[in-house]
């Protein structure tokens, strides 16, 4: 307790992480004001305050409970996670935004700008579909959805949308930690305190279990964030050795270093994308169907703690964790890199055969990343059949546990650094804190 009070005190002591932590707080503060502002002209107690399913849980989650509630920052940071992974798929196959990367830092903030432009135009569409399904399909909710609303609150949403990006970019310039996997995860944090209470309060009704199963239920949690932070930490670290030169006085290389390439690269991503490609085919057999009964296929996947839909998702997640690592790692780049810096794999030809190592060393640590990230994917779906409430049973896995343990990971390591600087001890005695940026900032920056 004494070396915890101290490293606040030593936190606050620096004048710059003070300002940073402070700035950082006060844009989230602004952000969650704002989900709690309702589109003009809608009625909130006529929307139905249930989370959904689904990708559209997931944007309910992502954006602190404003999709539900039909606020002004309803759309949240979901079009700008979109439009971003649009671009580093184009990034990875055309070869004009191939160029562009190849520029540096003036590349960068073309392919940030063009991010930003076809945010808009996400936002746009996706403002469009979301009222129409969500706000004006809801009985009494809009009582005069008129051509001039929908203009409104088509810029509104969009205007939110821009307004969420541009805090989050605020926040990873002035504040502390990435400004954009913050605002995610305050609202993810934001439906901590509801579950915790609906849990305990489920557990001391009838047959509920009662203090010992709740005490049960999270230490189990528990474990799982401890599974979830090995996970993220986890590398295997390739040695290199760099040829020694001597140009004029000075010796350069010969020393030895390491490639970590992580366990889980492709961290959250083949969650939702196999969440959002298995909503496609239930909502084209639904609108196929005929009649009242919802056709067998629709009932089987549309439950989401069923063992059909989740035997799919595990083996949809599993097959996106190696498409995702396979375009997010290149083992070419890499191996074209060590060899340009006269860097070598002991026991391994320099080129074509050094990229053919690092992606026999991928394929091998990339399957029990994959089937640790599909097993907390399905977790809840485990939970839940043990009679844990939906809002408590989302925290076993997901995308919400996962993005949770790395976002802090991430920020604590920040701050860790700024205390470091300053010669003060670190926020561990066992050694530095690892995040999702430090673990693979090698490989991906091409310094080994």
């Amino acid at each position: 307790m004494k070396k915890f009070i101290e490293t606040i005190k030593n936190i606050f002591s620096i004048e710059e992480l003070r300002q940073r932590i402070l700035y950082t707080l006060g844009f989230l503060l602004i952000f969650r004001l704002g989900t709690f502002v309702v589109l003009p002209g809608v009625n909130p107690e006529k929307l139905d305050q249930g989370s959904g399913e689904g990708i559209l849980q997931l944007i309910n989650i992502f954006s602190g409970g404003a999709f539900q509630n039909a606020s002004i920052l309803a759309l949240g940071i979901m079009p700008y996670i979109s439009a971003s992974i649009i671009l580093q798929l184009l990034t990875m196959a055309v070869p004009f935004f191939q160029r562009m990367q190849r520029e540096g830092e003036s590349g960068r903030k073309k392919i940030n700008q063009y991010t930003r432009y076809l945010t808009v135009v996400i936002t746009a569409l996706q403002a469009v579909g979301y009222l129409g399904t969500q706000v004006v399909d809801k009985t009494g909710a809009v009582p005069d959805p008129s051509t001039f609303w929908w203009l409104q609150s088509v810029l509104i949403l969009v205007t939110g949308t821009v307004f969420t990006m541009w805090l989050g970019e605020k926040i990873t310039d002035k504040g502390i930690g990435n400004g954009i996997s913050l605002i995610i995860m305050i609202g993810i944090v934001a439906r901590l305190p509801q579950a915790l209470i609906q849990e305990f309060d489920s557990r001391f009704s009838g047959g509920g279990g009662g203090l010992i199963m709740f005490v049960v239920e999270l230490a189990i949690l528990l474990l799982v964030v401890i599974g979830c932070i090995l996970m993220v930490q986890g590398t295997r670290r390739i040695p290199i050795h760099f040829a020694k030169r001597i140009v004029g006085n000075r010796q350069y290389g010969g020393q030895r270093n390491y490639i970590p390439l992580k366990v889980n690269a492709a961290g959250v991503m083949p969650i939702i994308f196999a969440q959002a490609i298995l909503m496609i085919p239930i909502q084209l057999v639904g609108f196929a169907s005929s009649g009242d009964e919802p056709n067998w296929f629709v009932r089987a996947f549309s439950d989401h703690y069923g063992v059909a839909y989740n035997i799919v998702i595990a083996l949809l997640i599993i097959a996106f964790t190696y498409f995702y690592t396979a375009i997010t790692v290149n083992p070419n780049t890499m191996a074209e890199e060590m060899k340009r810096n006269e860097g070598f794999i002991p026991g391994v030809k320099p080129g074509k055969k050094t990229a053919e190592f690092i992606d026999q060393i991928m394929s091998r640590i990339t399957l029990p990343g994959s089937l640790m990230l599909a097993f907390v994917a399905i977790l809840p779906a485990i939970v839940i059949n043990m009679n844990v409430t939906d809002e408590f049973a989302s925290f076993y896995g997901g995308t919400s546990i996962l993005i949770l343990v790395g976002v802090v990971l991430d920020t604590l390591q920040q701050i860790e650094s700024y205390l470091l600087m300053r010669h003060y001890d670190g926020l561990m005695k066992s050694g530095r804190i690892k995040g999702r940026s430090s673990v693979g900032m090698a490989q991906q920056q091409g310094q080994f």
